[in-house]
């Protein structure tokens, strides 16, 4: 009887206490995910521990999903609550509140949410994630690079590695026996981006089109670590953890490639006084302490869809720079560039193919333009062009590369009333995050109607000044918007034109129709591959 009264005791705390245990984490994660609702913020069912993200780690949903329902559930709501985890955000889809974050009150919003460990000092150092008085150095420091001077001179470069891409698409149509090709647009402008990168920013000839180069290949290592998920969310909450495992998004072979290559080519040009239009150029007066501002821009303006620049971009800054810091800003590039250029580059092919009356519009237009000039492509060139500023404007509205920017709260601001059924001001906290949504405010009906069509008119002359402002941002805004939008728009449309000029696209039966996002990758990519078919234009 004493055993059996032990045994009773030994059970009846046992689960004492596990009754226990699972009211106070009970209590604690209503505790957690009632903040947002004490505060007035509507915010969507949440799945214990994963939050609002539970369907789209699982890779049920698309993070384009999870957005879609969030202001289709709450139009009117001008911020909506997400828990990322156990997190609680502000997701903001009202255009003045954007404004005042963004501009206005920017000094309440300087910093993003960083999450890289240690582990990746390439990627946590870079001007994405550097924050406060860094930030504004570096950025101020890397404007240089970006601006209309330095892009007239790299055109040519871009136009070499298009005329190569022609070239390819041209011999494999002759090797096929076939009048046409099926490409998938993704693959192939990723190569076309990381040729173009390997040429800009590193003074390197790379012709990836015909086989696997190692820089293409390190470059798409960099560039592909968003299609792994459950790592990134590792080690932004478990980063501890992180470090101590010595997990980290990037190899350590694929970063030791790039540094060596960096810090070998700057230490050549030095020693050689090698001048270069490039980024490396660039980052050798910055090694040196030179100020490198021209000062001579007379047009920051690349097309409807750039980014303008700030004060912070314009102002100098005496920091001094380690090899890792400068490193670091030319892999933000290539992983900035690289992927997102890449994507709007295979949708522009996508849309045109499945619109042949925006295509054939578009063809007219640079035959138009080529015989004024030609054949000869030049920045001008393609800044005269119109209807390739709408046709580019409209697919980055579509298909912006960005669904989702943040902004790190630095200073406690207080936002206003969050709906119209709350009675108190949401008062955002330092340390906590907003988000901002080109995705969903790109898609919305009451910014631009029939939201999933593929319109270029919307920016035509007569349109365009119809667009409320900070409803269009597909590079961000704001000081923290993209260095890099003048770059990339002109890089798209030299592809575009030369591509255009001389072959044709259209859908096949395996081209994704209608568009549809594989939910496993937290980028936009097409279900199956983003194929179209591809033959000569017939001369006209």
């Amino acid at each position: 009887m004493q055993f059996n009264s032990q045994i009773f005791t030994a059970m009846f705390l046992t689960y004492t206490w596990l009754a226990v245990a699972i009211t106070a984490l009970v209590l604690y994660l209503r505790q957690v995910y009632s903040k947002l609702s004490r505060a007035g913020v509507n915010h969507l069912p949440v799945v214990p521990f994963f939050g609002n993200l539970f369907w789209v780690l699982m890779r049920q949903e698309h993070i384009t999903d999870h957005l879609r329902k969030i202001v289709t559930t709450f139009p009117n709501d001008r911020v909506v609550g997400h828990y990322d985890l156990m997190t609680p955000l502000y997701l903001v889809h009202d255009v003045e509140a954007v404004k005042r974050i963004t501009i206005n009150e920017f000094k309440h919003f300087v910093d993003r949410r960083g999450f890289i460990t240690v582990n990746d000092p390439l990627f946590e150092r870079g001007l994405l994630l550097l924050q406060g008085d860094e930030w504004k150095a570096m950025r101020s420091t890397m404007s240089p690079a970006f601006t209309i001077s330095k892009i007239r001179l790299m055109v040519p470069f871009m136009e070499e590695i298009g005329k190569e891409v022609i070239n390819v698409l041209k011999e494999k149509i002759k090797d096929s026996g076939k009048p046409y090709i099926d490409v998938d647009t993704k693959d192939l402008m990723t190569r076309y981006a990381s040729d173009v990168i390997a040429s800009c920013a590193f003074g390197l000839k790379v012709s990836s089109q015909k086989e696997d180069h190692e820089f293409y290949t390190n470059s798409k290592v960099i560039a592909k670590f968003t299609e792994r998920p459950l790592k990134i969310f590792f080690c932004k909450y478990f980063t501890q953890l992180a470090k101590i495992m010595k997990v980290s998004l990037v190899p350590q072979e694929t970063r030791d490639y790039f540094a060596n290559m960096m810090l070998s080519t700057m230490k050549d040009r030095q020693k050689n006084n090698i001048v270069r239009h490039d980024l490396i150029n660039i980052l050798v007066k910055v090694k040196r302490g030179q100020h490198i501002r021209d000062g001579d821009e007379e047009d920051n303006n690349a097309g409807f869809a750039t980014s303008t620049e700030s004060d912070i971009d314009k102002k100098h800054h005496n920091y001094e720079w380690s090899d890792t810091d400068l490193v670091a800003q030319a892999i933000l590039f290539l992983y900035a560039g690289f992927d997102t250029v890449s994507t709007t580059m295979s949708f522009l092919l996508y849309e045109l193919a499945v619109n042949p009356d925006v295509q054939e519009r578009l063809a007219q237009e640079i035959r138009e333009h080529d015989a004024e000039t030609s054949g000869k492509i030049d920045y001008n060139t393609l800044q005269d062009m119109m209807y390739l500023d709408m046709v580019v404007s409209e697919v980055l509205r579509l298909w912006p590369c960005v669904t989702v920017v943040d902004r790190r709260c630095v200073k406690d601001y207080n936002f206003g009333k969050p709906n119209s059924q709350t009675t108190k001001d949401l008062v955002i906290r330092k340390g906590e995050t907003v988000l901002i949504s080109p995705w969903s405010f790109h898609r919305d009906p009451k910014f631009f109607p029939e939201p999933t069509k593929f319109d270029p008119d919307r920016f035509s002359p007569e349109n365009r000044d119809k667009i409320i402002p900070f409803t269009y941002i597909p590079f961000g805004i704001g000081p923290r918007n993209c260095i890099g939008s003048r770059f990339a728009l002109c890089e798209i449309k030299v592809m575009a034109y030369l591509l255009l000029r001389e072959m044709e696209v259209y859908p096949y039966e395996q081209t994704c129709f209608p568009p549809e996002l594989t939910k496993d990758d937290l980028n936009l990519t097409l279900k199956g591959g983003s194929w179209v078919r591809i033959r000569v234009r017939p001369q006209k």
